[in-house]
């Protein structure tokens, strides 16, 4: 991993020519984690006010204006937790958080206020509680490791954790969700993708990805480590206002993960956390952008957009419709109508 190291603090952005002034990014700071790798500062043009990487990683002053309608836990996690760290959701699936810290510390992230606790890293006691649960419930089949990033845990515990999940009978699968293969893929070393990809059972890896420059050659090079030991590879992307929120981004995007063999999977509307209203779109507008995507990208570079119902009421597809129940017709790609069956 390289010797620089992230930037912290509103001295260090200052210093790298990231930020004009540090007193809004100080109060920022207060709230909310700053982390920067030097994988991410690589990619970010300091000259370019606009730059769609800095908008996502160098905090900014609008972070302190709260609308009526954001929420603190927008997704209810809360309410779904029978034990620490755990969140259960839905039947056949859970999600667990054995850590809460990540490489970088996204602008726009949900549990913004949450992450960066070193302290809220689970304990023995808490993962033996949370397997236990899981272990004592067969419907569930699925272990969703988030956070927090699970790939900050050292390879050798990542694998204990990973054993321990799969000597659970009725979980036929775990599946990770990471920001390292693009924040700091460095950390993406072969002994890490072994550990993955020896698993036992299926190990799905969800890269979160939201512009096509993140998907540096450093990041092409983590990604085919990990698709080389045999993990199939999905992507996670938020829709995010000066980032990625035109068809030529996304599809650019979409076309980079294909060819690292990524599948993408959710394009999500940004949830409702303090602070981000201004990444915020209209699902209209989200709508419109995956119309525009359909018939000009192949089918396996089309993800689902889904918005996260407030309060946890679980996640749901809200992409454009081409089917109209009462008058029978099928829109095609371009928008027009067709009868069907044809008259």
């Amino acid at each position: 991993m390289s010797s620089r190291r992230t930037l912290r603090t509103a001295q260090d952005l200052l210093d790298a020519g990231l930020i004009r002034s540090a007193e809004p990014v100080e109060r920022v700071a207060r709230s909310y984690a700053v982390a920067l790798t030097p994988a991410v500062v690589d990619l970010i043009d300091p000259a370019d006010p606009l730059d769609p990487i800095a908008r996502q990683y160098v905090p900014s002053a609008a972070e302190l204006s709260t609308t009526p309608d954001e929420l603190a836990d927008p997704i209810g996690d809360a309410a779904y937790s029978p034990v620490k760290g755990l969140v259960h959701r839905y039947p056949d699936r859970v999600l667990l958080t054995p850590l809460l810290v990540c490489p970088v510390y996204c602008r726009f992230c949900f549990r913004r206020a949450r992450v960066g606790d070193a302290d809220a890293t689970m304990g023995e006691a808490e993962i033996a509680a949370a397997l236990a649960y899981v272990a004592g419930r067969p419907d569930i089949r699925e272990v969703i490791l988030t956070g927090g990033d699970p790939l900050m845990l050292p390879p050798r515990r990542l694998e204990s954790l990973l054993g321990r999940i799969m000597d659970i009978p009725h979980v036929d699968l775990v599946r990770i969700h990471s920001r390292v293969p693009v924040g700091d893929p460095g950390r993406v070393s072969a002994e890490l993708a072994g550990v993955l990809g020896g698993a036992g059972k299926a190990v799905w890896l969800a890269v979160h990805v939201n512009h096509p420059r993140e998907l540096s050659p450093k990041a092409a090079a983590a990604l085919s480590r990990l698709a080389g030991a045999g993990i199939p590879l999905l992507s996670q992307t938020v829709l995010l206002r000066g980032v990625n929120d035109t068809a030529e981004v996304l599809e650019e995007l979409f076309r980079a993960l294909v060819r690292n063999r990524v599948r993408p999977y959710y394009l999500h509307h940004p949830d409702l956390a303090p602070g981000t209203g201004h990444f915020r779109l209209t699902v209209a507008e989200g709508r419109a952008l995956m119309r525009s995507l359909r018939g000009r990208l192949s089918g396996i570079a089309q993800p689902t957009y889904v918005l996260d119902i407030p309060g946890g009421a679980g996640k749901v597809p809200v992409g454009p419709e081409y089917w109209d129940e009462e008058g029978a017709a099928v829109a095609d790609p371009a928008g027009a109508w067709h009868r069907y069956p044809p008259d």
